[in-house]
């Protein structure tokens, strides 16, 4: 097996094609496929199904995606800190789904630290991306939630990627809106009083289902729904549409702006609450650097002194 070999299994997943693949890495396609087949060959395993109409993992070739990617990630930081030209920088960075108190927690690690010493970088990001750039190594830390209806899912997920959750904080849910909103002023809002306005939802890509929706409440029958890629985005959209989101109620007027409010969600019989448990990812074979213990310290702390949705006093 060699690194040329795993470069070429990441190019195919992600082209979908051996042709295309074999663009992309400058090569004969005839080379790659016969690199495939001697690694195939040689670990006693089928890594892509073959068809007319392109290439897909195999049930193997899903497992060992991760391992590849992160064997390629160690080598380029090996070779970013002790090549001929690597300049020794640590790194450090984390995937999050769209929340404001992770840049926030992100914010104040920065503070701590000289960055012309360190490479940093922070991903706010789909659901299943934050997964995979923790397995592939591309970030030390995820950040996402659990709750009772994509936990089976979302654990299983994690458990096929040799990743572990750790909690963070429980929350209720809370309906997020501009402070113009009609709704602004309640003391609490139920699912049929949202119904006249747009529930907007961060889109999570082609592959997307239920169980990876960033918002709480995700399989009800939104009569208005618009999705977008971006917080700011979401933000805009809750001013120039009315539009709302379904929130942990953990918000941060330092990033957001003050011109929105989180009001507690009324449940229903037909439409219950839902805690969501905050927590963040790493993989189960890795010990947390000492960035990234202090930046749990930082998101620890602001979560407990800023969270209005904490299921708590």
């Amino acid at each position: 097996m060699t690194l040329q070999q795993l470069n070429d299994v990441i190019a195919i997943a992600e082209c979908g094609s051996f042709n295309r693949a074999a663009q992309r890495l400058y090569m004969a396609q005839p080379s790659l496929t016969g690199a495939v087949r001697e690694l195939e060959k040689e670990l006693g395993v089928v890594l892509f199904n073959r068809s007319g109409k392109g290439v897909t993992l195999t049930a193997e070739g899903v497992n060992f995606l991760p391992y590849a990617r992160s064997v390629i990630m160690q080598y380029q930081n090996l070779l970013s800190a002790y090549g001929k030209a690597g300049a020794r920088k640590q790194k450090f960075a984390v995937s999050t789904q769209h929340y404001s108190f992770a840049v926030k927690a992100f914010s104040a690690l920065l503070r701590a630290y000289d960055v012309a010493e360190y490479e940093f970088a922070i991903r706010e990001t789909r659901t299943r991306q934050v997964i995979d750039d923790v397995a592939a190594g591309r970030s030390e830390i995820g950040i996402l939630y659990l709750s009772d209806f994509n936990r089976k899912v979302l654990t299983r997920l994690l458990n096929e990627n040799s990743l572990t959750f750790h909690h963070l904080i429980d929350c209720r849910a809370y309906v997020y809106l501009w402070r113009g909103h009609p709704l602004a002023g309640n003391s609490s809002i139920t699912f049929d009083a949202l119904s006249p306005y747009p529930c907007l939802s961060f889109e999570q890509g082609e592959n997307s289902n239920f169980y990876l929706a960033e918002e709480i409440l995700s399989t009800n029958d939104y009569p208005r729904m618009i999705r977008c890629c971006d917080r700011a985005t979401i933000l805009n959209l809750m001013i120039g549409a009315l539009g709302y989101t379904l929130c942990s109620g953990i918000i941060c007027e330092e990033l957001n702006g003050n011109d929105y409010i989180a009001v507690p969600y009324e449940a229903d019989d037909e439409n219950p609450n839902s805690m969501m448990e905050i927590g963040y990812l790493t993989r189960k074979s890795s010990l947390l650097s000492h960035v990234g213990e202090q930046y749990i310290q930082e998101l620890e702390h602001y979560l407990q002194t800023e969270a209005k949705g904490a299921d708590g006093p």
